[in-house]
């Protein structure tokens, strides 16, 4: 678990990550250099759940070896698929993080909601309902590594 105190914000008590995969871990379906350290280094304090509809197939393979839980959605209604996700794990305990418009609802449902801008790009919509932006997925997964800069960035 993790447990941080963000005045003004409020206390987060998060036991769960549910990341989207393509345009946030990965780019055109491979998973970006550098996320596995990060991922391990996050593993012990928080669980690791990809969501995603793997445009290019690719979700699987490319996780193979880190201790993560991979949900392959079903085409359409992909937004409220990720939602639910988050909502039976409970949305209260979730960091969600995410660029694009079908991360939307699950960004603005958790207790922190991250959006990241990648090669891909990120949705306004996913912008608007996020608690704070990241430049990429590296940053953001720093914040939860570093909690002092979210932090920094959330208290009121």
């Amino acid at each position: 678990m993790l447990e941080i105190q963000i005045p003004g914000f409020g206390e987060l008590k998060l036991s769960h990550l549910v990341l989207d995969y393509n345009g946030t871990l990965a780019h055109d379906g491979i998973l970006l250099a550098g996320l596995r350290e990060r991922l391990r280094v996050l593993a012990p304090l928080l669980d690791l759940h990809v969501v995603t509809a793997d445009t290019f197939g690719q979700a699987r393979q490319q996780l193979d070896g880190l201790d993560c839980q991979l949900s392959i959605l079903a085409a359409g209604r992909q937004a409220a698929a990720k939602l639910a996700y988050v909502e039976r794990l409970g949305a209260d305990n979730c960091v969600c993080i995410g660029n694009g418009r079908n991360d939307r609802l699950m960004l603005e449902a958790a207790a922190l909601g991250i959006a990241v801008v990648e090669g891909e790009g990120a949705a306004s919509a996913a912008l608007i309902a996020a608690d704070v932006m990241a430049a990429g997925i590296h940053d953001a997964l720093d914040l939860l590594a570093n909690p002092k800069r979210l932090i920094a960035t959330l208290r009121g």
